[in-house]
């Protein structure tokens, strides 16, 4: 079913989306399910190459970012104004979300604000398989369901895909809350001005040694 280069096209099609060309990778992902779903095209090959192709193309537009990311959001030009909104709304996507981030933002965005290379690794593996994970399924399920080839694993997968992304999103959002609750909780240890003094307590100095002359001046705080 479908020979080596179809696997290949999709491989390369979704890794350029995933790289950062907009309205590709979820278009040949669905396309690719719904030609599996015909028989055209397997449909097992079809998620492994898209899967391995949002890694790679996420390495490249993290690449990209590290080095010239900011200087071609910046490069003046049509959209200019519309490239920098971008380039903010994801800085402080990362400010907000951290890691988890990387789920919203083009991979160009971590490249910039210079994430950890081995952390995104990790986390742009786990975004991609959760995307072609849900999309893969649902658009294979609603190929076979429109074509009216209606079955219990038609249908199956086609809530599997929906099943996918809703657990995607239910774990982001309590992740959020836990990353949101460990900022306040760090926060409150440090105090208003993060500042403590010598004794570990804000604003007070360890005592001294009694002496018989006048008390000495406080110490100046130190920065924990």
């Amino acid at each position: 079913m479908g020979g080596l280069w179809a696997y290949v096209a999709v491989f390369l099609l979704v890794a350029i989306g995933w790289a950062g060309v907009p309205a590709i990778g979820g278009a040949v992902i669905a396309g690719a399910a719904v030609l599996a779903s015909q028989g055209k095209l397997d449909f097992g090959g079809v998620l492994v190459a898209s899967i391995l192709a949002t890694e790679a193309g996420g390495l490249a537009g993290y690449a990209v970012g590290i080095r010239w990311g900011r200087a071609l959001l910046d490069h003046p030009g049509p959209g200019l104004d519309r490239r920098q909104r971008a380039l903010s709304a994801g800085e402080a996507l990362y400010a907000k979300w951290g890691r988890l981030a990387v789920f919203f933002t083009p991979v160009l965005v971590s490249g910039i604000v210079r994430m950890k290379y081995s952390q995104f690794v990790i986390w742009n593996l786990i975004a991609g398989a959760v995307y072609v994970l849900s999309v893969g399924p649902a658009a294979y399920g609603a190929g076979k369901v429109t074509s009216g080839q209606a079955s219990a694993g038609a249908v199956g997968s086609l809530l599997w895909g929906i099943a996918v992304g809703v657990a995607a999103f239910l774990l982001a959002r309590r992740y959020y809350r836990r990353h949101k609750a460990r900022r306040a909780s760090g926060a409150g240890h440090r105090g208003p001005a993060g500042r403590r003094g010598p004794a570990g307590r804000r604003g007070h100095a360890r005592p001294g040694p009694a002496t018989a002359g006048p008390a000495p001046a406080p110490a100046p705080d130190e920065e924990s």
